[in-house]
């Protein structure tokens, strides 16, 4: 027996989306197909889904001949992931919690994709987890992430924009970043108020000599302050001042200004030996 349609699914069960739990249902077959294509071949792969809510993605991404292991917080979805483990036996593992709670280390023994259209008011949370760990390169294969658009420009910003910022620099040094798709309001139930659009990350090797924490504070202390020039605003990193100038820095210049490998080499200069 076929699946009925996701959106007749989602009537089964009664399922409405939560504002709460930052829930946006995609119901469009056709355009989760494309969202699943995007890593690539999945047949075989471990994929981790976070916030599948009625299962939308989860259906495209089982047909793609993944091996899924979701994440879903909200109990009231558990009946209509059940129903699809029934129809893709061996396939789907539902975990219900905490996405932030979970390491995804503890789920895996080797490599994995992650592909989801995450809950708004946790996505740059999970994704600065994801891109921040200190062993490199990940265990993640890629990135597949559904955002707000405005947070994918940031992601994938050039300096000397107004979206330039830490995101970009923590996405961009070790990684490979593109926004793969955009995807229209009208396609989610509700409509959010704002545009999406699908980032896919692919990690790249990291530059040898840099250590993750102190490009970290460097970031956090150059934007943290991003109107004030680089004496003021990375004075309080120890030994910032001193690499500006052996890098030949101007310190009258701001962060926004500064390339993801000028920061690069600042940590550099500043991290252990």
């Amino acid at each position: 027996m076929s699946l009925p349609p996701i959106r007749e699914t989602i009537r089964q069960h009664g399922l409405t989306a939560s504002k709460a739990l930052g829930q946006n249902f995609l119901l469009d077959e056709q355009l989760l197909d494309r969202i699943a294509a995007i890593p690539g071949d999945l047949k075989g792969r471990n994929v981790l889904e976070v916030g599948p809510g009625p299962g939308g993605l989860t259906r495209a991404l089982l047909r793609a001949g993944a091996k899924v292991t979701a994440i879903e917080m909200d109990k009231r979805c558990l009946p209509a992931l059940a129903e699809l483990d029934a129809h893709f036996p061996g396939q789907l593992t539902v975990i219900q919690g905490d996405a932030m709670r979970h390491d995804p280390a503890d789920l895996f023994d080797g490599p994995y994709a992650v592909v989801a259209n995450l809950p708004y008011n946790v996505g740059t949370a999970l994704y600065t987890g994801w891109m921040s760990g200190t062993e490199w390169p990940p265990q993640w294969s890629s990135l597949t992430l559904m955002f707000q658009q405005e947070v994918a420009q940031r992601i994938v910003s050039e300096p000397n924009t107004g979206a330039y910022g830490r995101l970009a620099v923590l996405s961009q040094w070790r990684s490979s970043a593109k926004i793969a798709m955009k995807v229209h309001r009208s396609a989610f139930t509700p409509p959010p108020k704002v545009m999406s659009a699908i980032v896919h990350v692919t990690p790249v090797p990291a530059p040898p000599g840099v250590s993750s924490p102190v490009l970290e504070a460097v970031t956090e202390a150059a934007f943290g302050q991003r109107r004030k020039m680089l004496r003021q605003s990375v004075k309080r990193v120890p030994g910032a001042l001193n690499a500006l100038k052996t890098l030949d820095i101007d310190e009258t210049r701001r962060a926004e200004t500064l390339s993801v490998g000028e920061f690069v080499a600042i940590a550099e200069q500043l991290s252990p030996r």
